[in-house]
């Protein structure tokens, strides 16, 4: 079984922090992206589709990254440790194209809207984003998020059951992220976006039937 005195420590925040700083510096990288992919078209608004996603992704990939650090030091099953590395590096680098997007478009990092308000717009197909009924808040958790709860109960775990947790929680989060890429997908033209959007449908199923396989190995 792991040590439980790691996960939550200094030694966890910085593995967390050092993936996150990552992310930004590779956002630099996503500067040639946006720009290629911009260089003949005006770039998106700042409550466009391709705005809203860009920064609702990229929130979702951060938490994303934490939650796949956590798990690196809560079990020592090689398969969930290679699998969080997997996560947070591909994540990490993600989110720092989509920083990257976002600054070469003349655009905050934080918009004016809360969360998802871009995917509550009709898309070419009609579809809008189901309407839970709750406060669409500039604090609201979006698709597949894991709550605070949630996080610190991953954090204090350790072996076998911060395994299930961290899959459990995990494929919500991916399936939020596939809901995310298909909404941008029904609303947006941009070719970049396109391409990334289809990435993460592909990356992020491939993940989630691992997962699954991973989880029901685990008595679930």
């Amino acid at each position: 079984m792991p040590d439980d005195s790691r996960g939550t420590g200094p030694g966890q925040r910085a593995l967390v922090a050092t993936a996150l700083v990552a992310a930004v510096v590779v956002g630099v990288a996503g500067y040639t992206l946006g720009r290629t992919s911009a260089c003949c078209t005006s770039p998106p608004a700042t409550t466009s589709a391709e705005a809203g996603f860009a920064r609702d992704m990229q929130a979702h990939h951060i938490q994303g990254v934490e939650m796949a650090m956590i798990i690196r030091d809560r079990t020592d099953d090689e398969a969930v440790r290679l699998l969080g590395y997997d996560i947070a590096t591909t994540q990490a680098h993600q989110a720092g194209q989509l920083y990257g997007w976002l600054a070469e478009w003349g655009l905050g990092q934080l918009g004016s809207e809360p969360p998802m308000m871009w995917m509550r717009r009709p898309g070419r197909s009609g579809a809008v984003a189901a309407d839970t009924g709750e406060d669409m808040s500039m604090g609201a958790l979006m698709l597949g998020m894991a709550t605070s709860a949630q996080m610190a109960e991953l954090s204090a775990g350790s072996g076998v059951e911060a395994e299930r947790l961290f899959l459990d929680l995990m494929i919500a989060h991916h399936q939020g992220a596939l809901e995310m890429a298909e909404a941008v997908l029904d609303r947006s033209d941009h070719e970049g976006t396109r391409t990334f959007a289809n990435a993460v449908l592909t990356s992020q199923q491939s993940e989630i039937d691992l997962m699954t396989e991973m989880l029901a190995e685990r008595g679930e």
